[in-house]
């Protein structure tokens, strides 16, 4: 099995709380995921502002043999914004989860269908290529996730995310979700976890098993509260516990990790 790495240090790693990245040390850090061969690098938040926008424009003309993809909302604004970064890959996050949409935006789900259409419309439209993100899908009713799905494929959407955004799975609810998904869809699956128990690594693991083709990582763990799925670990992990191909030169892991750890302040 081949698993494809989509690294979000540059994303969601920077949330981790004292972490700001410069410009130099963003384009740094991008240079050496693709050296170290990730599938894709979410290298940011277009709708975050000019320091952002220039951060990801600098990293597109790099030319890398990773595809740049941006994070956005269901905001026809931020999708402009990345297509002025010159990316060729957008990920559109929709909330899919009763807290988010009702208790959090005050909205309710046919506003969130009828936002993410007219999202990923826009984005195909221009030419981008689109991932949805259904954020909060571990505590969302399985019958709108669904909807979500279903949607991302009517538009011409071919991966879904689906998000474990605040870190409560534990490894066999996370496969139970992700073969229930993969049996109910035909999109591409991809999995975004958190580590609040310590379960970021494992949860990975089991959606893989389940069938997930496209993984979350980032750098050391690093990212919002207890941090996201290492890419170390789960790389080893696949190489050495079950002979799978993460496609990553793991030898260039140590260098990496060596310097994010410095750029986030986590190493002197």
């Amino acid at each position: 099995m081949h698993v494809q790495i989509v690294d979000t240090t540059l994303r969601d790693g920077e949330q981790a709380p004292g972490v700001a990245f410069s410009l130099r040390e963003k384009v740094t850090i991008a240079w050496m995921l693709d050296q170290l061969g990730v599938a894709q690098i979410e290298a940011g938040t277009p709708a975050m502002g000019e320091v952002e926008q220039r951060a990801i424009a600098a990293i597109v003309r790099l030319g890398l043999k990773s595809r740049v993809s941006t994070w956005n909302r269901m905001v026809l604004a931020d999708i402009r914004a990345s297509l002025a970064c010159g990316v060729q890959y957008v990920h559109i996050s929709a909330p899919v989860s009763d807290i988010q949409i009702r208790y959090k935006l005050g909205k309710r789900h046919q506003w969130v269908l009828n936002r993410l259409r007219q999202a990923c419309l826009y984005a195909l439209e221009h030419g981008l290529a689109v991932t949805v993100g259904a954020e909060d899908a571990s505590r969302a009713d399985p019958g709108f996730l669904l909807e979500i799905a279903l949607l991302a494929r009517e538009v011409g959407v071919k991966r879904l995310r689906y998000c474990d955004t605040v870190g409560i799975l534990d490894p066999f609810a996370t496969f139970e979700h992700l073969v229930w998904l993969k049996e109910n869809t035909s999109l591409e699956l991809e999995f975004h976890g958190h580590n609040d128990f310590g379960l970021a690594t494992a949860n990975a693991l089991a959606a893989i098993r389940a069938g997930v083709n496209w993984v979350n990582t980032t750098v050391g763990g690093l990212g919002e509260r207890a941090g996201n799925t290492p890419v170390e670990a789960l790389c080893r992990a696949l190489n050495e516990l079950y002979g799978w191909d993460s496609g990553l030169n793991l030898d260039y892991l140590p260098l990496i990790g060596r310097y994010v750890a410095r750029a986030a302040g986590r190493l002197k």
